[in-house]
């Protein structure tokens, strides 16, 4: 399958489930999440804010910043860039691109204080290469980051032996 085609077949996946289930499955992927050493040990966090499609994130980016961590969430200010804002509670989103719910907070440049991402894809394969929705703005935002660990989060059904992959591709440190 081309990543077009693998695009597709994991929407059907994810299409028999109802809001409810994915929110369902998502518990064990955010409890294994909340327990993981860098995540635990981390300061500054880039998380997403879930799409009703991907593993549920709302209640665990405030229970992060509950914590006192300092949560960025990205937001998508053109065709090709995100950016990342600060994120301090459910006020500071708003409508964004795509229907993103995206904050508003403070933009945040000091990308050496990040020290974990928390990144959702399409799926992800046993090399952790992953595949994103197509529009590449995580491949492009994530090579600004070297140096932190990114763990890629997806449902069971979202895991593969394998996925196309080109030199754009950024691969994850970790699948949870």
């Amino acid at each position: 399958m081309d990543k077009k085609e693998l695009r597709n077949y994991i929407r059907m996946q994810k299409r028999q489930f109802s809001g409810e289930q994915l929110r369902e499955l998502s518990l064990p992927v955010i409890r294994r999440l909340m327990v993981h050493p860098r995540v635990k040990n981390a300061s500054v966090i880039l998380m997403y804010y879930s799409l009703a499609d991907e593993v549920y994130t709302h209640d665990v980016i405030d229970q992060l910043v509950a914590d006192g961590k300092t949560v960025l969430l990205p937001a998508v200010i053109d065709d090709t860039r995100m950016e990342l804002r600060t994120y301090r509670g459910p006020q500071d989103l708003q409508g964004g691109f795509f229907d993103i719910m995206e904050p508003v907070g403070d933009v945040f440049t000091d990308y050496e204080q990040i020290d974990v991402a928390v990144v959702p894809g399409m799926a992800f394969d046993s090399r952790n290469n992953r595949l994103g929705r197509g529009r590449g703005y995580y491949d492009r935002l994530l090579p600004q980051l070297a140096h932190i660990y990114k763990i890629g989060v997806c449902f069971d059904f979202q895991r593969l032996p394998g996925i196309p992959t080109d030199a754009n591709d950024q691969a994850m440190d970790e699948v949870i």
